[in-house]
């Protein structure tokens, strides 16, 4: 009989806790695991309690909550042999999407009753992990916006992308790696170790966790007319096809800027110092996997499947989110 421990933040996402928890309990296979439920308290929580099953031998710890959660959850189970599974319910859900780990409480159960476990890379910036994505610049400042919006989803991401860019004023970054050192002024640097930072989002297409590199994706500075095209670039797995887009591979990076400041790490944000050093650490931390993930359809249909519940509502939902997107353009062109 295999331990699991669920770890579930009771305020955050948009799930109702509640329900998940009653969905654990009458959908995790009993014949294989032996549960165990607990709740966070404060910040920070989640890391001690994984650090603390880990230590204990627990087969499985599993994050209930966002990418927050999931962090901390991570960070503290990498190392060991215990492996991190995920259910869903924040309001980005990066990590989850890039390994397919679906948003429905009861298929994301399903994932780890099958428990299927790989070896996966993680990074650290800065000498704090991060999961899918960790950076400067731009990729900072707005992490900072969208954590203080009222409002989460997509479309307040494309609102903040196009709203707060035109305003933010790029830095000029030294990047050292394996091969030298170029220095660049840039609107932003991602450091990917996953593909997306959340809501479909795709910073890096084409990034894995288990090639033991951090995709680095440099932005340098565009104009008003050019940042639309850019939003639609992130979610469309484009990005790197921008002219304003450079990209490269490298196992650690150090990026000096001109002075201290935010950076993030899988959307949370810190102080930190002129010099950023960033490293990959290879098949370090184990984590539940969907084995039937490349069964499962395209990203963009997933997550109109996902978000509205069947093929029936698809042409409404369209229209609304269309006439969302319309309506920010709107606003952020008139000033309003």
């Amino acid at each position: 009989m295999k331990k699991i421990v669920f770890i579930v933040n009771p305020i955050s996402g948009t799930s109702k806790k509640k329900r998940i928890v009653s969905t654990i309990e009458s959908a995790i296979d009993t014949s294989l695991f032996m549960p165990e439920i607990c709740y966070t308290e404060y910040a920070g929580h989640a890391f001690e309690i994984a650090r603390q099953a880990a230590s204990e031998g627990v087969d499985v710890v599993c994050a209930v909550g966002g990418d927050g959660t999931i962090n901390e959850v991570g960070s503290g189970l990498v190392h060991t042999n215990s492996a991190l599974a995920i259910i869903p319910c924040g309001s980005g859900n990066g990590l989850a999407r890039h390994l397919s780990i679906p948003l429905n409480p009861e298929k994301a159960i399903e994932v780890i009753n099958h428990h299927v476990v790989h070896s996966l890379d993680y990074g650290t910036c800065h000498g704090r992990p991060f999961f899918c994505t960790c950076g400067v610049g731009f990729d900072a400042f707005i992490s900072e916006k969208f954590a203080q919006s009222g409002h989460r989803g997509p479309i307040t991401y494309v609102e903040n992308i196009l709203r707060q860019g035109l305003k933010y004023k790029p830095e000029t970054y030294t990047i050292e790696d394996e091969g030298g050192s170029t220095l660049a002024r840039a609107f932003l640097i991602s450091c990917a170790n996953a593909s997306q930072y959340g809501n479909n989002a795709f910073i890096a297409p084409t990034a894995s966790m288990k090639d033991g590199l951090i995709d680095i994706v440099l932005i340098e500075p565009f104009n008003a007319l050019e940042a639309p095209q850019i939003a639609i670039q992130l979610f469309n797995k484009t990005i790197q096809k921008n002219s304003h887009v450079k990209t490269f591979k490298a196992k650690r990076i150090k990026i000096i800027r001109e002075s201290e400041g935010v950076f993030h790490c899988d959307g949370d944000t810190f102080q930190g110092p002129k010099v950023i050093e960033i490293e990959i650490h290879q098949n370090s931390i184990n984590v539940v996997v969907n084995s039937n993930a490349h069964k499962r359809q395209n990203p963009l249909q997933q997550l109109f499947v996902e978000s509205f519940g069947s093929w029936a509502h698809l042409q409404d939902s369209f229209v609304r989110q269309s006439e969302q997107i319309r309506r920010t353009l709107k606003r952020i062109i008139t000033n309003e």
